[in-house]
């Protein structure tokens, strides 16, 4: 995920690239989060202005999908599925694990930036499960151990980058 940093004329430029499309509100969110890594509150305005839409309908639609952040990730995003076949091998459980292993709840990041916790419904990986996503790999049949190895992998593979 390659976040840059804030910049009102660059989210200006993509506020126009999407705004003559048929329903444009979401298309212009999904690229704002994909160039930033998660909708700035400073573009809510700048959307609504776009769109003749008010603040409260902007900020509306990125608070009601879960997809949408509204603070930057930490540099790795873990995904638990909530979905009902992981439920049924142990997600809950292995959930609570997370949260308490790493002080956080879903939607939060670890205080050194490390770590995003996301709830996802059904990675459809239901075979395998609990499943979970760390960054874009799918994952099968994790525990926290598990977890742990994938997340240190990950931070190894940086440090050589």
């Amino acid at each position: 995920m390659g976040v840059m940093p804030w910049s009102a004329a660059r989210a200006a430029e993509l506020i126009e690239q999407y705004r003559s499309q048929a329903g444009p509100c979401l298309p212009i969110l999904h690229a704002l989060q994909e160039e930033f890594g998660h909708v700035p509150s400073e573009a809510v305005p700048m959307v609504a202005e776009a769109l003749n839409l008010s603040r409260a309908e902007v900020h509306g639609v990125v608070s009601f999908y879960h997809e949408f952040r509204r603070t930057p990730p930490g540099r790795h995003v873990l995904k638990l599925c909530r979905a009902e076949a992981c439920q049924s091998v142990g997600t809950d459980r292995l959930a609570a694990e997370v949260k308490a292993h790493f002080g956080i709840g879903f939607h939060e990041t670890t205080a050194d930036g490390k770590l995003t916790l996301e709830p996802v419904f059904c990675l459809g990986n239901c075979a395998c499960g609990p499943a979970a996503m760390l960054d874009d790999r799918v994952l099968g049949r994790v525990d926290l151990k598990k977890i742990e190895q994938h997340l240190a992998r990950h931070v190894a593979e940086e440090r050589k980058a």
